[in-house]
């Protein structure tokens, strides 16, 4: 495992971290939480530093399983949460008032059984907040010890300078992957001109670059709802990845990897990617994504992946 600084700050984090979205048990299927318990355990004894989950992956729940999973191995562990967003059944609401935003972190503190939260998060804008009032409570809730450090995730350039004006933010996460690279154009220089971290999510864009899938899934599983936010997997964009997932195949047979593996190395070096999260369902799963960090590509490599990527985005319905 590689290790790397989160922007400016004291965190010093795995360039493989784990996302911890399926264990909330709605968006990517059922996943036992002993499993679940199982998995972040075997990640973080592969040298899995970095863990981030939210409150809003199963209305708390993935919280909850990161909480047991993590009691009496806290000091090895960089912990992740955030704030703004929420469930109301089947919706993700957005709300960054201040109430909420103190409601929210005591909750999450409970659910993680920690006393404090190293790297609390903004999940996405909330455009019914003024931004001023919601970051005059974070920095409360600073002063008051309740987290270390302040993130945000899903922000454009225009909101990073913002809140920026405010106060210090050490990171962004946003989303990135081979399929998905719109943050290479004006978010990237960004954080690498004012010296922020990044916790890249959707690395495996669902899981369609780890290359398991022969044909389109169809998610079945009631709870399994991925298709709706990776676009990858509608029917008219089913034919226009296997292209690049054909190529993932064909270098990582060369190392002797997984596609997963491949696409996950090339994320966690490119520049202005700090760490590069990634979702385990066991411990198969999380000891692999730890051991992507664990081999080079070669230049020639990258590129070809790099190009073949460019000409799969251009064709992609997004």
């Amino acid at each position: 495992m590689k290790y790397r600084y989160l922007g400016n700050s004291n965190l010093k984090v795995s360039t493989v971290g784990l996302g911890t979205w399926a264990y909330g048990n709605d968006t990517f299927g059922r996943v036992e939480d002993q499993q679940s318990i199982r998995a972040i355990r075997a990640a973080v004894e592969a040298g899995v530093t970095l863990i981030d989950t939210a409150p809003a992956y199963g209305a708390g729940h993935a919280e909850e399983v990161v909480g047991r999973a993590i009691e009496g191995i806290r000091d090895k562990v960089v912990l992740a949460t955030k704030c703004g967003t929420h469930r109301d059944g089947p919706k993700y609401i957005r709300d960054l008032s201040p109430k909420r935003i103190r409601k929210e972190i005591e909750s999450s503190l409970s659910r993680l059984n920690v006393e404090q939260i190293d790297l609390y998060q903004i999940h996405w804008p909330d455009p019914d907040t003024p931004i001023e009032e919601s970051v005059e409570e974070l920095l409360k809730l600073k002063r008051e010890g309740k987290f270390k450090y302040l993130g945000v995730c899903n922000f454009k350039v225009d909101l990073l300078k913002q809140i920026s004006e405010m106060t210090d933010i050490i990171s962004l996460q946003p989303q990135y992957s081979l399929l998905k690279r719109d943050i290479e154009a004006e978010i990237l220089p960004y954080l690498i001109d004012h010296n922020l971290g990044s916790l890249s999510y959707g690395t495996l864009g669902g899981g369609i670059l780890s290359g398991k899938y022969q044909k389109r899934p169809e998610f079945e599983d009631e709870k399994d709802n991925r298709a709706g936010f990776y676009p990858f997997f509608k029917k008219e964009n089913w034919p226009q990845t296997q292209s690049l997932i054909k190529l993932l195949k064909e270098i990582a047979a060369e190392y002797d990897q997984t596609p997963a593996q491949t696409a996950i190395n090339w994320a966690i070096n490119r520049a202005g990617i700090t760490t590069a999260l990634v979702g385990a369902k066991n411990e198969k799963q999380a000891r692999e994504n730890a051991a992507a960090a664990d081999f080079e590509l070669s230049e020639a490599e990258v590129l070809a992946l790099t190009e073949e990527s460019n000409k799969v985005i251009e064709n992609l319905s997004i």
